[in-house]
């Protein structure tokens, strides 16, 4: 028996059908067979070779005991140094003197901060160790365990199932992922790979192992297929090089291997993944509810009434979606303007074109996930409504 409760003599939904189960398992087959297939290929073999300006370059941690003017001779004027304790990295445990930045823009240091460094071998004594960023973990953390929290508290146990394919898809991201697109392979192809053996997993871990979370997958992966064919054709009409930051041009310095105009596409397709589940699940349950409530309606009433929920639900995520990558380009339009640029020409730059792109394509992805998504659950819950209707079987929930 499933969670829910009775409706008295209206037939609530029930477990799918025999049938129905088996048409569905070779709709899905497919998709596993195809993704372990991809994971198998694609799997970094683990011998990446990078080269250039930082590789050798290692990282750790310290805190800031003292600050004061750097003492070598040939010391520049304003130069600061830190006495730092070393907590991690090269020399950890341990003290050591590290570079800090300076100018009227450098971040302020102060004794008790916490900060990484980096370690050059090569460099003369006292100056091997710098000043790279403030470590920021000790927040990260807490604002994280904040995060789970407030997961817990409104989900309950359904937020275990969340915040576990949370951690897998991090996971795969960090060992899949990012490593198989360093030695070289298809960014596209690992992006696709890497979406639906996240889809997989996280609909059926957060949402549960039934019929409605294959629904949302199928509708997922429909509206994937729109938005990686899209975004293929206009990054190439568009003329997109990839090379449109530091990160972009490092990687190209250090790994010539990588693709950075599929790159592009990658992100894209990861980044559109999240939004996605979110309005395919919806759109699912919401078919259930309706299908659920009335169960005399015919899957065009079904559909036409869920349709009303999904346009309110894709114009609000869309208009997320988009103010989202605006905002991510929002100081580099700041520029622009005070160059007194024309818009055309200023949304024309590669840098905030990209942004467009993936702001438009992932809408586009969007409104193809709410009609498909809808129909495929309305001929779902029709059928499993006319059967429950059929059999006067039990009330009860899928």
């Amino acid at each position: 028996m499933g969670a829910g409760h009775s409706h008295g003599d209206r037939p609530s939904l029930g477990p799918a059908p025999r049938r129905l189960r088996v048409l569905l398992a070779l709709v899905v087959g497919p998709l596993v067979l195809a993704t372990l297939v991809g994971l198998v290929v694609l799997w970094p073999e683990g011998d990446l070779q990078v080269s250039g300006p930082g590789v050798d370059v290692e990282r750790g941690t310290a805190e800031v005991q003292s600050v004061g003017s750097c003492r070598q001779e040939a010391a520049v004027e304003g130069c600061q140094q830190a006495e730092v304790e070393l907590l991690s990295g090269p020399g950890a445990p341990g003290t050591a003197q590290a570079l800090l930045p300076y100018g009227s823009q450098a971040p302020e240091v102060d004794a008790g901060d916490r900060i990484i460094v980096s370690f050059t071998a090569e460099a003369p004594a006292g100056e091997q160790y710098a000043f790279q960023d403030f470590d920021r973990g000790p927040p990260l953390l807490v604002l994280t365990l904040l995060f789970a929290l407030g997961v817990l508290a409104l989900s309950r146990w359904r937020g275990i199932g969340a915040l576990a394919s949370l951690a897998y898809s991090l996971v795969l991201i960090a060992v899949f992922t990012l490593p198989s697109i360093m030695e070289g392979s298809s960014p596209l192809a690992v992006a696709v790979t890497t979406a639906a053996a996240i889809m997989l997993v996280t609909l059926y871990l957060s949402h549960g192992l039934d019929i409605r979370s294959t629904v949302a997958m199928l509708g997922t992966l429909v509206s994937l297929v729109v938005i990686g064919a899209l975004g293929w054709v206009f990054t190439r009409i568009g003329h997109f090089t990839g090379l449109v930051d530091e990160g972009s041009q490092y990687i190209s310095g250090i790994a010539a291997q990588v693709d950075l105009r599929g790159l592009l596409l990658a992100g894209l397709v990861i980044g559109a993944l999240g939004v996605l589940d979110d309005v395919t699940v919806t759109q699912t349950w919401a078919v259930w509810e309706l299908a659920d409530v009335d169960p005399d309606a015919s899957v065009r009433s079904i559909f036409v009434r869920a349709m009303r929920i999904g346009r309110s639900h894709a114009a609000s995520t869309v208009n997320t979606l988009v103010l989202a990558y605006v905002g991510a380009t929002l100081p580099l339009m700041l520029v622009f303007s005070a160059l007194s640029l024309p818009f055309g020409i200023a949304v024309s730059q590669e840098v905030v074109a990209q942004e467009v792109v993936r702001g438009l394509v992932g809408g586009l992805g969007i409104l193809a996930a709410v009609p498909v998504t809808t129909g495929i659950a309305a001929l779902v819950a029709g059928r499993l409504v006319r059967d429950r209707t059929a059999d006067g079987g039990p009330s009860h929930r899928a």
